[in-house]
């Protein structure tokens, strides 16, 4: 009885179980906002091209 109690009160292996799930709530995160944050990317890096064309034709 005495191992089992020990076996219960171990805490060892959650340690690993908390990081799978703290990793799968951040990549539901990620992929819930990855349109939006792929668009909003697309038009920063096109707004920083066209300003750098515009000053390249000065």
């Amino acid at each position: 009885m005495k191992k089992l109690m020990a076996y219960l009160k171990d805490e060892s292996g959650q340690t690993s179980t908390e990081y799978i799930l703290l990793v799968a709530v951040v990549a539901m995160i990620v992929f819930k906002f990855k349109a939006q944050a792929s668009s909003r990317l697309e038009t920063l890096t096109g707004n920083v091209f066209n300003k750098a064309d515009d000053l390249l034709k000065e």
